[in-house]
């Protein structure tokens, strides 16, 4: 029913109710004023303190009586109130009265119309006739000038679809978002200049002259409602420009989604509207309610019918969209969705027939103001969605200067990225959601919010929110300094192993102590009173102090060892009798990785003494033995030109600090005479010089023809009674018996366990075999 014709109506029914409660009240002051006041008697009341205390006690027992009957009536309503499962049993049985009583209904107005038994229907052809021509000029008129425009219209969409896709200069999303909103205006403006033109064909070219009629009004209104809501639906769907299409579908899925969206929009509105305004003059008012009763189950079976048959379809694509997400909780959500959307879908459009049967008044503008403003709710996070992925959800890339500055501040940054669109997508999701349950009615969002539980909540996220934003700002900027500190490119040249020992152990102790204190400033202000925390963390920690003597000992052993620049990472140390490169130190342990590879973790607690070989120079000492026979001088000369010879090694020679130093004959051992030599070099170096001397050494006592001693072994042949001891059995094999023995094999006896002969002719040696000496 059109709104401006039931202003009237309503109207009326106000000035009936104003009388109706208005006589009453009249007529009491008539009656009263028939009799005169009696004020004089009131007075003499007052006056008398007797009569007046009665008086006062008399309108005090009347007070508490009425008190008492309305806690009396109270209790008993709330005796009576009736409990949910009731309640519901009792809705339901009142919807399902309201359902099959519009449905007989119809029934029973259908059948009247068959039978002539419709009440009050003056049907008159002439005019019936009269009224259809003219409502079917002005229907004619506006979709004449309805499709005129958009065909005029047709090159700016095409123009703002191919900027959407191919444009540059903004971001995927913002540039949709900018032409879809451009096509909305021109396709509203469209909508809106068709409407005029119907109603001036209606006003001036149709019927009477300078009036527009009711059916005109009745169908240009629901034209300018249903466009309306179909160039929404466009916008999500549109289908012959793929640039002003919001959801990320195919074209033909596009098509056949806003197809049927259409249908559906235009067939009930066109029928609430139109359809059963006019049955309603020209038939029977309850004859139009049948007719929006079965429009309402056509409606509904329709789309009952396309959600089933479209359910496997859908579900199928949305676990494919499903697969492609990268994020986890966005992959889940989508697979319950494809799951679960045709339930929604049918629970939908049910709930709206029972709202449309029940509540034929106002059930259509209450649906369709929901729907639009739950799709608003839900296109705007998506778009917010997809625009905070397009434009921070991408890999940060840091500029050159900054990225060799700072080389871990852009992965650092690409890390945390992730975990901020999860939990802004988070708070997305639970805002739409809650914006859907207000457009429904079933949640109050603005009353929430002005609530002091509302109020309250909000302010305590923002406060956290900022408090964690505050705190990862913090451990970016001192984070990102103690790495400008550690690069040898721009922290002022190679830092010192003591430098990246302490710089690497502040880092540490730096984000622990952020983390520490964020938790309790969140703690905080989420209402937690953090003082029993404290308390019980000191407690905690004295419990933990006696029980974990050695976890103590270890820390305090390693701030010592810190602050005495014991050692540093990349020393080679000698630790708990472990001797090896220090890879990691912490503030309780070191590990040591040995030469075999081996990597040891060594507690501070079991480190008596640190053996440091890197700190300010090494010292190769090394000792020679020459033969008995050699004269020392030579050798220490030739000890003297091996350095110089190591001395001038491009190599090595950098790493001596001092000229040679001869210690001299240390030890006349049993087959040598040791001379011992240092070279002091620099830290961490001692291990290679020293092998490059003893290289050069060997290399000049052979060249000078000094013997270095070796172990000897004598062989013992015995003596015979005389003195004499035999010759021995040694027999001198020529080339060919050589090559003989390597090409026969050698064959074992295994019954007597010993080697045959290779040569089967052997002789003992005569005196031809054995050479003179």
């Amino acid at each position: 029913m059109n709104p401006l014709r039931a202003f009237p109506a309503i109207i009326g029914w106000l000035l009936i109710a104003l009388v109706a409660f208005a006589t009453p009240t009249q007529a009491q002051q008539a009656d009263a004023g028939s009799e005169p006041p009696a004020y004089s008697t009131l007075a003499d009341l007052l006056e008398n303190e007797q009569s007046r205390q009665q008086l006062i006690d008399q309108l005090r027992g009347m007070a508490d009586d009425v008190a008492a009957s309305e806690t009396a009536a109270e209790e008993s309503a709330a005796s009576e109130e009736p409990s949910l499962p009731r309640q519901l049993a009792q809705a339901t049985s009142r919807i399902a009265g309201d359902i099959g009583s519009r449905f007989g209904d119809a029934v029973e107005a259908m059948a009247g119309l068959f039978t002539g038994g419709v009440e009050d229907s003056t049907f008159n052809t002439a005019a019936f006739t009269s009224a259809a021509i003219n409502l079917g000029l002005v229907i004619l008129a506006t979709l004449v000038f309805f499709v005129a425009f958009r065909r005029l219209a047709k090159p700016l969409f095409t123009g703002f679809s191919q900027w959407s896709l191919n444009g540059a200069g903004l971001t995927t999303v913002l540039r949709l978002v900018i032409c879809v909103a451009l096509a909305a205006v021109v396709d509203v403006l469209i909508v809106a200049l068709a409407y005029v033109g119907g109603n001036l064909i209606a006003t001036f070219a149709v019927g009477e002259t300078g009036e527009l009629s009711t059916r005109a009004s009745l169908f240009l209104n629901a034209f300018l409602v249903i466009e309306l809501l179909k160039a929404g639906v466009r916008m999500l769907f549109s289908s012959r420009y793929e640039g002003l299409r919001l959801l990320p579908i195919s074209t033909n899925e596009a098509s056949y989604w806003n197809r049927w969206l259409a249908r559906l929009i235009g067939m009930v509105g066109y029928g609430l509207m139109v359809v059963v305004p006019l049955i309603n003059f020209y038939l029977a008012p309850t004859l139009g309610e049948s007719i929006g009763t079965l429009i309402m189950f056509a409606a509904f079976f329709y789309a009952v019918t396309v959600v089933l048959t479209n359910r496997v379809r859908l579900r199928t694509a949305i676990n494919d969209k499903a697969n492609r997400t990268s994020m986890a909780a966005s992959r889940v959500s989508l697979q319950l969705f494809a799951r679960t959307w045709h339930l929604f879908a049918l629970a939908y459009f049910l709930m709206v027939l029972v709202l449309t049967l029940t509540r034929p008044a106002d059930a259509l503008p209450f649906v369709l103001f929901a729907t639009l403003k739950s799709l608003a709710a839900v296109v705007v996070g998506l778009l917010v969605s997809n625009l905070l992925t397009q434009t921070i959800g991408r890999r940060i890339r840091l500029g050159d200067d900054l990225r060799r500055k700072l080389p871990l501040l852009e992965p650092r940054l690409n890390s945390y990225v992730p975990n901020a669109l999860r939990i802004i997508r988070t708070l997305i999701l639970i805002t739409v959601f809650l914006m859907v349950l207000n457009a429904w009615g079933a949640f109050d969002l603005a009353a929430w919010y002005a609530s002091d539980a509302g109020s309250t909540l909000v302010g305590k996220l923002v406060s956290v929110a900022v408090i964690l934003v505050i705190a990862v700002a913090v451990w970016l900027g001192l984070a990102s300094l103690i790495e400008h500190k550690l690069n040898p490119e721009t922290g002022g040249g190679v830092p010192s192993a003591r430098a990246q020992t302490l710089l690497a152990l502040f880092r540490n102790a730096l984000a622990i102590a952020i983390m520490t204190m964020t938790m309790m400033i969140v703690l905080a202000e989420i209402g937690i009173n953090i003082g029993p925390l404290i308390a019980g963390a000191g407690v905690l920690g004295l419990a933990i102090g006696f029980g974990s003597q050695k976890l103590v000992q270890d820390i305090i052993t390693g701030i010592f060892i810190q602050v005495e620049n014991a050692m540093n990472t990349g020393d080679v140390v000698t630790v708990g009798g472990i001797t090896g490169t220090a890879e990691k130190l912490s503030i309780r342990s070191v590990g040591i990785r040995d030469l075999a590879g081996t990597y040891h973790l060594v507690p501070f607690s079991s480190v008596d003494t640190v053996s440091n070989y890197m700190r300010e120079f090494g010292n190769h000492v090394g000792e020679y033995g020459i033969a008995y026979h050699e004269s020392i001088d030579e050798a220490i000369e030739q000890l003297n030109l091996a350095f110089e010879d190591l001395k001038a090694s491009e190599e090595h020679g950098h790493k001596l600090l001092e000229p040679l130093t001869v210690a001299g004959v240390v030890a006349l051992a049993d087959s040598s005479v040791n001379i011992r030599v240092v070279i002091k070099t620099t830290p961490g170096d001692q291990w290679a010089v020293g092998r490059a001397y003893n290289r050069l050494v060997k290399l000049r006592f052979d060249e000078a023809g000094i013997e270095i001693p070796f172990p000897h072994t004598t062989l013992y042949f015995g003596e015979d009674k005389e003195g004499r001891s035999p010759a021995a059995n040694v027999r001198v094999l020529g080339p060919k018996t050589q090559q003989r023995r390597r090409d026969t094999p050698h064959q074992d006896d295994p019954e007597q366990g010993i080697q045959e002969i290779a040569d089967p002719d052997h002789r003992n040696p005569t005196g031809d075999d054995v050479e003179e000496p």
